[in-house]
């Protein structure tokens, strides 16, 4: 089953909200709750509260438990552009483009909660003899 919950009109330029909204597909809602809440960013807040919303809306509309959901997809559109002008020199103006955006979050209890596999950091590599011979001649 998938439950969906909406923010329209956020005050945030679409291209910063998707950067969030990247990070939390296919996670499940726990840790995806948890990047946006230690997340510096504002759009953190906003995605989190959708997401919060989304949650609730399982919950009370569908009986889902919210440790069985999983974010399917956090997708972020354009909203309308507020047109502002910025006065200028020598009488000109300057336009100020104030964007929103619309934050759709679509949860899923069909895919199974599987974690991310954490990369491990390797060791640098030791120096071959071609870099030691290259070293050596300068």
């Amino acid at each position: 089953m998938q439950i969906l919950s909406t923010t329209k009109y956020a005050h945030i330029s679409a291209f910063k909200a998707r950067e969030v909204a990247r990070e939390i597909q296919g996670l499940p809602v726990a840790a995806a709750l948890d990047l946006v809440a230690f997340s510096p960013k504002k759009a953190a807040a906003l995605i989190a509260k959708t997401l919060k919303s989304a949650i609730a809306n399982a919950e009370n509309n569908n009986n889902l438990r919210a440790e069985s959901l999983v974010v399917k997809e956090a997708r972020i559109g354009e909203g309308p552009t507020a047109k502002r002008f910025q006065p200028k020199a020598r009488g000109s103006a300057g336009p100020i483009l104030k964007r929103s955006s619309h934050i759709r979050i679509v949860l899923t209890d069909e895919v199974e909660v599987a974690q991310r596999e954490v990369r491990k950091k390797t060791a640098p590599k030791a120096a071959t003899k071609s870099t030691k011979a290259a070293k050596a001649a300068k």
